[in-house]
């Protein structure tokens, strides 16, 4: 074989190569033609039997010299491809999507959450009729349009306080329903869900319960609005399919709540990803809520947490708040005072003017300029000799 010889072949090869990159891209576009056919007849994108079939009725007419073994493999990995290409969805095919349609914004009796910034505030968990009276007269009397109050808890040890059940989701709606204010409370499990339909407006999905997958679509088919919390270590992209499972379900009335990750930091619960909110509002459609009270564990850094969500573009902040910090049953150290939460938006209104760098010359740039002046005068002033 000369060295002419082996190139022509080497040639044949690439032509080969790029006659199969074509028959391929063109099963692609089939596949594409079929999925859309199975999807509007709602049909199953996956049929073994079918593939089966084909894999044998290609073995059997194996010309070699490759064995059947890897002829097996093959046409696996080709339709294992056809496969996930027919059930890719991209960000922008899903209903969370920004390309999907307008932003949302969210009524909740009355009230539009998406169009101006708002706070979320109440207690950690509801412990007291008089606690919750306390509170929500005091919330009110501050613009707060939406009560928290947590009745069922799920805690990370069992032997913590587990909230008061339905008779807790009791107290939250006689609380907000005196004071003319909307409730949101969590909801733990699929067979809890109408029961705290009945008494909040919003249904809250903790963080603990974003990848339940069943309790999502059984919210999306209670016909309340939902509060989505971000898992510790969800990706953003795993957040927004938890949210889609929900609006699959029939409920497009979805909140994204961003509470903090976990990280290697021991100084505060969990690490607040501000981030998260830009990029959530250019992908996504849905409203940005953020939580700094469970983000930081401490109520010493709640203000610059909350100025900080706002600056990024949240929509809302969802902050703790209890008539007695230190005599609550969970989250002592994270919870405000309700004069304290008071303080906290004051002082969020001036931060959000007092930290912003107005743009100043330094002296150097300041000189320079000057001089560029003085030099653009001097050519005005010189006249040319005639």
């Amino acid at each position: 074989m000369t060295q002419e010889h082996l190139n022509h072949l080497r040639d044949r090869i690439g032509q080969v190569n790029m006659e199969i990159l074509h028959l391929l891209s063109e099963r692609a576009g089939l596949v594409a033609q079929v999925r859309e056919y199975k999807e509007q007849c709602a049909l199953n994108l996956y049929d073994s039997e079918r593939e089966a079939s084909m894999i044998e009725s290609l073995v059997a007419s194996n010309p070699g010299p490759f064995p059947d073994r890897v002829i097996r493999s093959l046409f696996k990995e080709i339709f294992h491809a056809s496969l996930f290409f027919m059930e890719e969805k991209t960000l922008d095919d899903m209903m969370v999507s920004v390309q999907a349609g307008p932003r949302k914004t969210i009524d909740v009796k009355g009230f539009e959450v998406g169009t101006e910034p708002f706070f979320i505030a109440g207690p950690c968990s509801v412990e007291s009729d008089e606690q919750m009276d306390q509170v929500a007269a005091g919330l009110s009397q501050l613009g707060v349009p939406i009560l928290r109050g947590g009745a069922f808890k799920p805690r990370t040890s069992p032997y913590s306080f587990q909230g008061l059940g339905v008779e807790g989701l009791r107290m939250l709606r006689a609380a907000a329903n005196r004071y003319g204010m909307r409730t949101v409370s969590e909801v733990t499990d699929t067979r809890l869900v109408d029961v705290v339909a009945e008494f909040a407006d919003i249904l809250q999905i903790g963080a603990r319960n974003m990848f339940n997958y069943e309790l999502l679509k059984e919210v999306g088919r209670a016909g309340k609005p939902v509060l989505l919390k971000r898992g510790f270590s969800a990706t953003i992209d795993e957040f927004l399919q938890a949210a889609e499972y929900i609006m699959l379900a029939g409920n497009t009335n979805v909140i994204l709540c961003e509470r903090g990750i976990r990280t290697f930091s021991r100084r505060t619960r969990n690490t607040l990803d501000i981030s998260v909110i830009p990029l959530l509002q250019r992908m996504s459609r849905l409203p940005v809520v953020v939580d700094p009270s469970h983000a930081a564990g401490r109520k010493d850094v709640l203000t610059d947490l909350t100025a900080a969500a706002f600056a990024a573009g949240a929509d809302g902040v969802m902050v703790e708040v209890h008539p007695h910090p230190a005599t609550a049953r969970s989250d002592a150290k994270q919870q405000l005072t309700i004069a304290e939460f008071a303080d906290l938006t004051n002082s969020v209104a001036r931060l959000a003017t007092q930290r912003v760098p107005t743009p100043k010359p330094t002296p150097a740039a300041m000189t320079a300029r000057a001089g560029q002046t003085n030099l653009q005068t001097a050519k005005m002033t010189v006249r040319p000799k005639n």
